[in-house]
């Protein structure tokens, strides 16, 4: 998942997300416990998807994941 942080790389990120989605169940079970409409997830989670991160946290917590954020650089001190 860590493509999700390559703007060059993100499709495959989502590309990823979306077959985590189809195994938990399938797009339509996932939009509807997320609280999202299946247009929404489709799109969302296509190849020049870009999610706003209410709608990237939503898809995680559905599926059972989290989203991490760590320091790019390590922290002088």
């Amino acid at each position: 998942m860590e493509s999700l942080d390559d703007p060059a790389d993100r499709g495959a990120g989502l590309a990823a997300l979306r077959v985590v989605a189809e195994a938990y169940g399938g797009l339509g079970l996932v939009a509807s416990q997320a609280g999202i409409s299946r247009e929404s997830l489709y799109r969302a989670l296509s190849p020049k998807g870009n999610p706003t991160l209410k709608t990237l946290i939503a898809i995680l917590q559905t599926v059972g994941m989290r989203l991490s954020v760590e320091a790019a650089t390590p922290i002088p001190g």
